[in-house]
């Protein structure tokens, strides 16, 4: 990756999407990752995904996720050089958490199997419509038609049956249950009865995430939602998201979201 040159990215308020058909040679690549989530579902050809220690392909019938900091290599597959593909960047909202944990492939990169979706494959087409009309409330529109479609596919999402780890489970809902306060690994290891290591372990093990990745992302989510829907002070909004200092809010929001907090509320890129 390090030889290929890096694509542009400006993450979106809330809601950006595409419907491509690309050949050979089309190829993304942001080695840092984005600071929005990624939904691509392939309706034809072949795609590639690379990630450390390999590559992930997928055809018809295949959706990623693409979780905010995961590296980006991804395009055509080279045998076939043909794809066709449909994508959001999103900011989801916060009581979305669930939905959106899918069987892991690699850190950050997540995928869903869905055979004869068709079906689903129309109702991402018409997120992509709804958002490109005319319409006075066309991201509000697709935002709930993309929220839809994410419920469709946690029907078909075997992670949920699992049994896993009842403590994991715990563990994430001690997390959401306390954003706001000064939260290290160490308190959540006690809530749930384990040694901080194991708990790394199993947590890394069970959800794909770090338990520090998950408190980051959960307190950006929380941040970004305040920020679309209150007019709170920043250093309101970073003091409710758990931030102590505004100063490294700011920092590790524009990390995550790509722009400073008053830029993303403004909903204008900065330069």
């Amino acid at each position: 990756m390090s030889e290929i040159a890096e694509n542009p990215y400006q993450a979106t308020r809330r809601l950006l999407t595409g419907h491509f058909h690309e050949t050979s040679g089309y190829r993304a690549v942001r080695r840092r990752g984005v600071g929005d989530w990624l939904l691509v579902h392939t309706t034809g050809g072949r795609g590639r995904f690379g990630y450390a220690g390999g590559e992930l392909i997928v055809e018809a019938g295949d959706w990623v996720l693409l979780r905010p900091g995961t590296p980006h290599d991804y395009g055509v597959e080279a045998e076939l050089e043909r794809w066709e593909l449909v994508w959001a960047h999103f900011q989801p909202r916060a009581d979305w958490a669930e939905w959106l944990d899918w069987p892991v492939v690699a850190d950050g990169l997540m995928r869903l199997r869905i055979e004869d979706g068709g079906r689903l494959a129309e109702q991402f087409l018409q997120v992509h419509a709804l958002l490109g009309s005319s319409h006075s409330r066309r991201e509000a529109r697709a935002f709930n038609a993309l929220e839809a479609l994410l419920l469709e596919c946690d029907v078909f999402n075997q992670r949920g049956d699992r049994p896993g780890d009842g403590r994991i489970r715990r563990a994430v809902e001690f997390i959401d249950d306390r954003l706001a306060d000064k939260l290290l690994i160490d308190d959540v290891a006690d809530a749930v009865g384990l040694s901080p290591s194991r708990l790394a372990h199993l947590f890394r093990q069970e959800t794909g995430e770090t338990v520090q990745g998950r408190i980051e992302a959960r307190r950006m989510q929380m941040a970004a939602d305040l920020l679309r829907r209150t007019s709170f002070p920043i250093k309101q909004v970073a003091a409710s998201a758990g931030f102590e200092s505004q100063f490294y809010f700011s920092q590790r929001f524009k990390r995550w979201m790509g722009v400073s907090p008053l830029q993303f509320r403004r909903g204008t890129p900065e330069r």
